[in-house]
C-alpha cells in the first residue's frame, strides 16, 4: 500500500495526471458553484417562508437595534447550510467526476509502469464511463445517507458520525477505486477481482481519509486512482507468479 501511493505521489507532475486535475477541478466546481447557488436560494426562500422576518427578530429583541436585519440572518443560516453541505458532498460529488476521467489517470499510470498491460486493455467508451461515475455517486450518497442516522445516534460521543462515515466511504471508495481499473483489464464478469476486501479498505481508508485535509483533498481521487492501479497490476502479476 505505502509502494502504490509513494508510486502515485511521484507521478502527480506527468502531463497527463495534470490535465486530468485540471479538468475534474473545474468540473467539480462548476457543479459545487450551480448547486451552492440553488440551495443558497432554497435555504433563504425557505427560512423567508418560515417566518424569519424583521419582525420576528424584534420579538426576539434582536432587531430593536437596527443592526440585524432579517435578509442578513438569513443569507448567514444559508451560507452556513451551503458550507456544511459542501463539505459533507465534496467528496461524492470529486469522486463521481473523477471517474469520468479515471480511464486517463489509469492510462498515465500504466503507460509508464505497465506498458505490457496497457496495450492489452479495453478503451472504455464515454457513456460507460458516464453509467459508472453516475452510478458510484448514486451508491455513495445512497450509502452515506443510510448511515446518517447511526452518525446522529453517536453525535454524543463526539468522534462517533467521523468514523462512522470513514468506514462507510473506505468501503465504497475501496471498490469503486479498484473498479475504474479493474474494468479495463477485466476478462468477463466472472472473473473476480484481484484485490482482498482488507485491501480495497486500507485504499478507499487512506483515500477517503486524505479527502478530509483542507487542499490535499482535491489531489487525493487522483492519488487513489493511481495507487489502485499500482495494486491492481501488481497483485495481478503476484497470482500469475
Amino acid at each position: 500500500m505505502l509502494r502504490a501511493f509513494t508510486l502515485a505521489l511521484g507521478q502527480l507532475t506527468d502531463p497527463a495526471v495534470l490535465r486530468v486535475l485540471g479538468k475534474s477541478l473545474l468540473a467539480t466546481l462548476v457543479i459545487f458553484v450551480v448547486a451552492g447557488s440553488g440551495l443558497w436560494w432554497l435555504a433563504e426562500r425557505g427560512l423567508a417562508l418560515a417566518g424569519l422576518t424583521e419582525a420576528r427578530l424584534g420579538e426576539a429583541g434582536l432587531g430593536e437595534t437596527g443592526l440585524v436585519e432579517a435578509g442578513m440572518v438569513r443569507a448567514l443560516l444559508s451560507l452556513v447550510a451551503v458550507v456544511v453541505a459542501g463539505w459533507l458532498l465534496w467528496r461524492i460529488v470529486a469522486l463521481a467526476v473523477l471517474q469520468f476521467f479515471a480511464d486517463e489517470v489509469v492510462h498515465a499510470v500504466e503507460a509508464r509502469h505497465y506498458p505490457a498491460q496497457a496495450a492489452r486493455a479495453r478503451q472504455l467508451g464515454w457513456r460507460e464511463e458516464l453509467g459508472h461515475g453516475l452510478r458510484g455517486g448514486a451508491r455513495a450518497l445512497g450509502w452515506n445517507l443510510a448511515a446518517l442516522p447511526l452518525a446522529l445516534v453517536l453525535l454524543v460521543t463526539g468522534i462517533g458520525p467521523a468514523l462512522v462515515f470513514l468506514l462507510v466511504n473506505a468501503v465504497l471508495l475501496g471498490r469503486e477505486l479498484q473498479d475504474m481499473v479493474w474494468l479495463r483489464h477485466c476478462p468477463d464478469s466472472t472473473t473476480a477481482p484481484p484485490l482482498t476486501g482488507l485491501t480495497r479498505l486500507l485504499l478507499g481508508g487512506t483515500v477517503t481519509a486524505l479527502l478530509a485535509v483542507p487542499l490535499v483533498n482535491f489531489l487525493a481521487p487522483l492519488l487513489g486512482a493511481a495507487a489502485a492501479t499500482h495494486l491492481v497490476h501488481r497483485r495481478k502479476a503476484d497470482h500469475a507468479a
